[in-house]
């Protein structure tokens, strides 16, 4: 069963727009939009597992030039 995750995200000033054009390019990442306060962006992602979302995140999100931090909310 596959797990979903909405992750809240701060992006750098000026730089939300670069953050969501590139969350929509990774593999894992379901949809994303620019919102209002307190986060500029939130992002549905999916995976395999528990894993697969940790991975996703470490190693896409985090490294997302414009992303300045994030909060993962896994789907219950």
């Amino acid at each position: 069963m596959a797990v979903k995750a909405y992750v809240l995200i701060k992006a750098h000033v000026g730089k939300t727009r670069d953050v969501v054009e590139g969350m929509r390019k990774l593999r894992g990442v379901v949809s994303v939009d620019s919102v209002t306060e307190p986060y500029d962006a939130i992002a549905v992602t999916q995976a395999e597992n528990m894993n697969g979302i940790g991975d996703l995140m470490v190693s896409m999100v985090h490294a997302t030039v414009g992303v300045s931090r994030t909060v993962t909310c896994i789907a219950v």
